[in-house]
């Protein structure tokens, strides 16, 4: 589920805030009208100048800082991470969007976006399907930004558990275990400016051929992660759950599961800096994504993020383009548990409408009242979306690319759509060319056997847009 094109986001640590009416804002973002039937939907739009040659420059904010006095929303992150990282549900920090909510996006973004850069797809490499880079360079290498903020302390890798007859999925089936992310703490002199010891974990999306079998093994199966209650009504989707248990105890070195690898090395962590202000923030990119959902509930479900005599670590998710992951049992469990998700997600991409095209949390109950046969059965989004637009036709993959969301969601100007509009046809074309260009540069899996990307995506796409048009999603 990843095609990529990834760029470099602007560091937005000194982003001041300007004061209109008693009203924070960030110059380029306006409030969108508050509706609860209205998702929450950033569009992007041009510049002052749709000719301009720097569409494409890093975005930097010169205004000066207002002088009235600082209010909490103008806080340093030290203050607010609680807040940032979803304690109560992002309220208010959507819309408009806050520039530390939209800074600590990015961040995690482009940490999620090492995972692509680092991935080893030669064949002929000895690395093939591993990372290139050794855990101390492995952020320096990929061009993250202030690289000495984190410490990477384990790479993570998952075994596709699957039997298919067709020789060059199984072949590469075959090969075993492959990289799909690791595990990182963040440095003792980050945590001043975050406020606590961050663990945070990042997943890549789908790349290899099993991966995209796996994707598409949408029936539900119980997650029973706890021994002692294994809970058989919390159903999650059974090719990412594979993924996430799988081990390679018959092979000659026997890898782990991947589960395994995160819980051990979580559990670790949490105990070695017991005592600190803590929190575990889990990132992921598309079928990444659903391991970050897995991994959040596997930790809550166990209790590893709570201490005795201390407040509990909390769990936040950042989902970018992320599927649905489990039925509604799962999403009600997730937030019985306390785990938080922000769902940053494209309202034209359809892998975030997947799986449950048909059966998802909207079709379950008929006319408010009667709950239907198969709601046991369908599967449901956890969290708070935070919805972009954007599209375009002539290079379709855009939609779904880790590198066009962060970049769109740092646009100099966020507005919303007004469909009448004259300058919101300016604002298309300018999306149109942006989105040209990014899709000119996406990477595909060169020499690789395998359905093409785009294919994959028209055909979804025009099967959302059905559904879409039909009032079933």
């Amino acid at each position: 589920m990843a095609a990529n094109s990834l760029f470099q986001s602007p560091n937005l640590k000194h982003v001041p805030f300007l004061r209109s009416d008693q009203t924070l804002v960030l110059p380029h973002v306006v409030s969108l009208p508050n509706s609860k039937n209205t998702p929450k939907r950033l569009v992007i739009s041009s510049s002052s100048s749709p000719s301009s040659s720097a569409v494409l420059a890093p975005h930097v904010l010169t205004s000066a800082v207002s002088p009235h006095p600082v209010s909490r929303a103008q806080a340093p992150l030290a203050r607010v991470w609680r807040e940032i990282q979803g304690c109560n549900n992002w309220k208010d920090l959507i819309e408009p969007l806050n520039p530390l909510l939209q800074q600590e996006i990015t961040r995690y973004g482009n940490l999620v976006s090492t995972c692509y850069k680092a991935f080893d797809l030669n064949p002929n490499s000895k690395r093939y399907l591993n990372c290139k880079y050794g855990k101390q360079t492995l952020l320096q290498k990929t061009g993250v930004n202030q690289p000495e903020e984190y410490q990477v302390t384990k790479y993570i890798y998952a075994t596709p558990d699957i039997n298919i007859s067709i020789s060059p999925i199984q072949n590469e089936a075959n090969r075993g275990a492959r990289w799909v992310g690791y595990v990182g703490v963040s440095s003792d002199e980050s945590v001043k400016r975050l406020g606590r010891r961050d663990i945070v974990v990042t997943f890549r999306g789908t790349v290899t051929n099993p991966e995209w079998v796996t994707n598409f093994m949408s029936s539900l199966a119980p997650a029973r992660f706890d021994p002692h209650n294994t809970r058989p009504d919390v159903k999650v989707e059974s090719g990412f759950l594979s993924l996430y248990t799988s081990d390679e105890s018959e092979s000659k070195f026997g890898l782990e599961s991947c589960r395994q690898q995160l819980l051990s090395e979580i559990s670790r962590l949490v105990t070695k800096y017991k005592g600190e202000d803590m929190s575990i923030t889990l990132a992921g990119h598309s079928m990444g994504s659903s391991l970050a959902h897995l991994l959040a509930y596997d930790i809550a479900e166990l209790g590893l993020n709570r201490r005795m005599g201390e407040r509990d670590v909390p769990i936040t998710v950042f989902s970018f383009a992320g599927p649905r992951v489990g039925n509604l049992e799962f999403k009600q469990r997730c937030e019985e548990l306390g785990v938080k998700v922000l769902r940053i997600t494209n309202v034209n991409d359809p892998i975030t409408k997947l799986p449950g095209v048909l059966f998802n949390e909207n079709f379950r109950v008929l006319g408010g009242v009667y709950e239907l046969p198969w709601s046991c059965s369908c599967y449901a989004h956890v969290g708070v979306e935070l919805t972009l637009d954007f599209f375009d036709v002539q290079n379709i993959s855009c939609v779904h690319d880790l590198g066009t969301y962060i970049d769109l969601l740092n646009r100099r100007r966020i507005s919303s759509r007004s469909a009448d509009s004259d300058k919101d046809k300016v604002d298309d074309n300018f999306s149109l060319e942006f989105l040209k260009r990014k899709g000119e540069n996406m990477m595909f899996l060169k020499g690789q056997r395998m359905v093409h990307w785009t294919n994959v995506v028209d055909l979804l796409s025009s099967v959302s847009d059905h559904m879409l048009y039909c009032n079933i999603f």
